[in-house]
């Protein structure tokens, strides 16, 4: 997943931070201009020339020195009232139960939804409603930005925070963890997923059953005895099952996520297979460890995992 352009923001809260950095950069580029001009005019007007006296020292200028005070002071309240202008916009107040929770790991983002439903690495929300997110962490310092749907914002363990998060038009859009939290920080991504409410509706009503039924096929079966006997549920939950361990990605409703380890390959049954058959090649640190899984195995459980939808 590639990162998507900064300044292209698709809610009212992004937008309102996207012009606040317009603005601070209008600010800033008025003062270096200005800078710049004086400094050279100081440099011509006043250069050395050969057989000037040495120049007369200037006790002081009230008149100069009130307005290089005043001036900056101005320039500071005009910043602090912009910035809390944006703060106002893009801060939700704490009034009620969050609409989604999501917790930083490493390294990859679990995503609860108030209806019960639970997902890894791919949220979904409806078009042009906003949705109260509570950001939490569970074990380091994590930071969730979807940087064209809503401001950056710390995962700090212990001390959760809450975000607005609104799209205005369908679509993906690609977030990360923008504050370093180990070694497979760079792929800890995120998708959100913006689609119309009625299409919204029926995906996370989808989501908040079971997955479907374990086919009749005989390697989908053997796939889950493969997943029972290798430990894989100490560590994975899977809804309408006794598999309901959350240390790592729920794997309910798996077969239909984009991607695997968070962004770092395609959910295909080929990558499906790489990743079980080596995931610290794949995720080099990741907590999964390698199970020495033989070919058979393999394919038995991705045969498996494929009905999980």
């Amino acid at each position: 997943m590639s990162m998507p352009p900064v300044f292209d923001p698709h809610s009212p809260e992004a937008r309102a931070i996207s012009v606040l950095f317009a603005q601070t950069l209008v600010v800033c580029a008025a003062i270096g201009l200005l800078v710049a001009v004086l400094v050279g005019y100081c440099v011509v007007r006043f250069r050395a020339r050969p057989g000037d006296p040495a120049p007369a020292e200037n006790p002081g200028n009230k008149r100069l020195e009130a307005v290089w005070t005043a001036v900056p002071l101005g320039i500071l309240v005009l910043l602090f009232i912009l910035t809390a202008r944006t703060v106002g916009a893009a801060d939700p107040p704490v009034d009620r139960e969050p609409d989604l929770v999501v917790v930083g790991h490493q390294w990859w983002w679990e995503a609860t939804y108030k209806e019960g439903a639970v997902t890894a690495n791919e949220i979904h929300i409806p078009v042009g409603r906003k949705v109260l997110v509570r950001i939490e962490s569970a074990d380091v310092i994590h930071d969730f930005w979807v940087p064209q749907l809503a401001r950056k914002i710390d995962a700090i363990p212990g001390h959760p925070g809450f975000i607005w998060m609104e799209a205005d038009a369908p679509g993906p859009y690609v977030g990360t963890c923008a504050e370093y939290c180990g070694v497979e920080h760079a792929w800890m991504r995120i998708l959100v997923i913006a689609e119309p409410q009625a299409e919204f509706d029926a995906w996370l009503a989808h989501e908040s059953h079971p997955a479907s039924a374990l086919s009749s096929d005989e390697a989908a079966a053997r796939g889950a005895k493969v997943f029972q006997e290798k430990t894989c549920i100490n560590c994975h939950a899977v809804a309408g099952s006794a598999h309901d361990a959350r240390v790592a990605p729920s794997l309910t409703h798996l077969a239909e996520r984009k991607t695997l380890g968070a962004g770092v390959i395609g959910n295909t049954p080929a990558d499906l297979a790489h990743w079980l058959r080596d995931p610290q090649g794949v995720k080099q640190g990741c907590h999964m460890p390698n199970l020495n899984l033989t070919d058979p195995e393999v394919n038995d459980l991705v045969t498996y995992l494929e009905t999980l939808k």
